[in-house]
């Protein structure tokens, strides 16, 4: 028999996996077998316990620490994490492994697969975040992988400048876009209500770490609580940080400002369907996430992107990049709600595929991994052109 695997630690990253795991399970028969490995924040009280959101078959639970108050937790998570699923893969033998993105977890998930000879089949590899440790994360479980299904067509030829072969580089578009047509569908009331609030007008908001600055994240969190307290008409629906270095502060200054502001509703986590069809609905979608980037402009929404932490992402005419002080923020936040901004938005777009990524991922893994011709021994790629031309 063949067997796979998809690894999930977070709730963002599970949503974007969702559809790839239910095309994948459309495989399995007597011969082919689509495991679910669920690991990380999923399985942390702190963080909301996310695996009550994962639907359908869960086959192997990994708790991991996910402290994260200085760079030595983190190296101790990871270091967990390697000893725990190289275990694991020893013992299953997979014929691959679907990891997603650029968290540090999944980096030693992805040294664990190689000192296994196990495939890496990568999503969302050659994008680039310059604020965040996630870039050179995600570039290096790049090199380590085999197949890589990149979201767009300039991650795709990041890819292949890293030295991966064309042939093994494929752009299917993002699977939020398969969620925005599949999963958003609660009306604006329903989606309201589910979280206790009247009809309103509203943002939805996250804010993570900028894990490659050392500046401080309780003024980064004054400031942005400033705007929220500037606009007094709207409601702001925040969801609550990851587990990067610098989270948990974040999460505990949001809990400590909902007492105090009376439109900031903050919540651990929203679910994939709730999440984004709030989006769907909202004024404008605020702070520094990359839902703000792919998902949000096919929404036709308006996003206020705060600082740095997304700069580099392929962008669209819909995101308004602002700085991190509340003046800034707020000057972003009158331009989003302009009726001339909002027409910008209505013409925008996504450059993030037509919805059907999902679909043709899962179908390029079932025929490689069933046809039994990988071979682990890449050669670097190098592009004729550049060879030719580059100067340094």
């Amino acid at each position: 028999m063949k067997k796979i695997a998809v690894v999930t630690a977070t709730r963002a990253e599970y949503g974007l996996l969702s559809p790839v795991i239910k095309k994948l399970r459309a495989f399995e028969n007597e011969s082919f077998k689509a495991d679910l490995i669920v690991t990380g924040t999923h399985l942390s009280e702190q963080y909301g316990m996310t695996i009550s959101e994962i639907d359908g078959r869960i086959d192997h639970k990994i708790p991991i620490s996910v402290k994260s108050s200085s760079g030595a937790d983190i190296s101790a998570n990871q270091a967990e994490a390697l000893v725990k699923f190289t275990d694991l893969f020893l013992a299953e033998r997979y014929d691959g492994i679907v990891l997603l993105g650029d968290r540090y977890e999944m980096l030693a998930i992805a040294i664990a697969a190689g000192n296994t000879h196990t495939p890496i089949f990568h999503l969302c590899g050659g994008d680039t975040t310059e604020g965040a440790l996630d870039e050179w994360i995600r570039h290096s479980i790049t090199k380590i992988s085999y197949l890589h299904f990149v979201t767009n067509e300039e991650s795709r030829k990041r890819v292949i400048q890293l030295g991966e072969h064309c042939s093994r580089v494929f752009n299917y578009g993002s699977t939020s876009i398969d969620n925005i047509l599949n999963v958003a569908d609660m009306t604006k009331a329903e989606a309201l209500q589910s979280i206790g609030l009247d009809d309103c007008k509203y943002a939805l908001c996250t804010y993570h770490p900028v894990t490659m600055e050392d500046g401080s994240v309780d003024e980064q969190i004054e400031s942005f609580l400033g705007a929220v307290k500037y606009f007094p008409w709207l409601q702001f629906i925040v969801t609550k940080s990851n587990a990067d270095q610098g989270g948990a502060r974040i999460n505990e200054l949001l809990d400590e400002a909902e007492k105090e502001i009376n439109n900031l509703h903050v919540f651990t986590s929203l679910g994939v369907r709730r999440y984004l069809s709030l989006m769907k609905y909202a004024e404008f979608v605020l702070g520094n996430s990359s839902s703000g980037i792919i998902e949000t402009p096919a929404f036709h929404v308006p996003t206020v992107n705060i600082g740095d932490r997304q700069r580099g992402r392929l962008q669209s005419e819909s995101i308004i990049n602002c700085g991190e002080d509340t003046g800034s923020i707020v000057t972003a936040i009158k331009k989003a709600v302009t009726a001339y901004f909002k027409e910008v938005c209505n013409k925008v777009v996504s450059p993030y595929g037509d919805g059907h990524a999902a679909e043709e991922i899962a179908k390029k893994i079932y025929g490689v991994v069933s046809v039994d011709k990988i071979d682990l021994k890449k050669k670097f790629y190098d592009i004729p052109e550049i060879q030719k031309t580059v100067q340094c």
